[in-house]
């Protein structure tokens, strides 16, 4: 991969997950396929050709210095929540990240990285690991996800309410998704966990907050 050579290296993620760029006005149907998009696999071949090395490179700490800025912060939680799936999708190994993005992201929440974010996608993004990582803690960080989509909707420019606000309801949906089960029962297969029967039941159904959002079938 080639970079500018006045250009820091993570510039060149948030270029590519960001296509709709910094500019608050645009037009909401591409913003809406943006997220499609990001949110069901359409950029797997992308990354697995672009971007492996450095998703293999932050999997092993090696880009933990980009967390030192709010956008160079953003795109490890990008590398690590996201491109993760893309390279390793359909194994284990797509989710080994989401401990160590969570971390980046709550501490981005303390130390002002987040609030500096300029645009409502930049938010958004940074904040799945919230969602993503499974743990005891699971249902206190989805009320703060929803508290934080809520105020980005609020905020977001007119026409691209309803693309924030149905991202509001995703992030309740999936609070109902562990309330019930207390993890994401769609990966078991993946990560070697026996299902519940009730699980079994809700996986047969095949109606997770990831698929109906935007519609799609694959991890976010």
């Amino acid at each position: 991969m080639q970079y500018k050579a006045d250009q820091p290296a993570w510039q060149a993620i948030l270029e590519f997950w960001f296509p709709e760029g910094r500019a608050l006005h645009i037009d909401a149907a591409m913003h809406q396929n943006h997220w499609r998009w990001r949110m069901h696999g359409g950029a797997d071949s992308d990354i697995t050709a672009r971007f492996l090395a450095i998703t293999a490179q932050a999997a092993t700490g090696e880009l933990d210095h980009w967390a030192s800025g709010p956008e160079g912060r953003l795109a490890l939680i990008i590398v690590q929540d996201q491109f993760s799936r893309s390279a390793w999708r359909d194994s284990a190994r797509a989710f080994a990240q989401d401990t160590t993005a969570l971390a980046w992201a709550i501490e981005g929440l303390a130390n002002g990285h987040y609030t500096a974010l300029p645009t409502p996608w930049f938010k958004i993004v940074y904040s799945q690991p919230l969602g993503h990582c499974e743990g005891p803690d699971h249902l206190d960080r989805l009320d703060l996800l929803i508290q934080l989509r809520e105020a980005i909707a609020a905020e977001a420019p007119p026409p691209l309410q309803d693309i924030y606000q149905s991202l509001v309801r995703q992030a309740h949906d999936v609070r109902q998704v562990i309330a019930a089960f207390g993890r994401h029962p769609h990966r078991n297969r993946l990560l070697g966990r026996p299902s519940t029967p009730e699980e079994e039941a809700y996986i047969a159904q095949g109606r997770f907050p990831h698929v109906r959002a935007f519609g799609g079938a694959t991890e976010s």
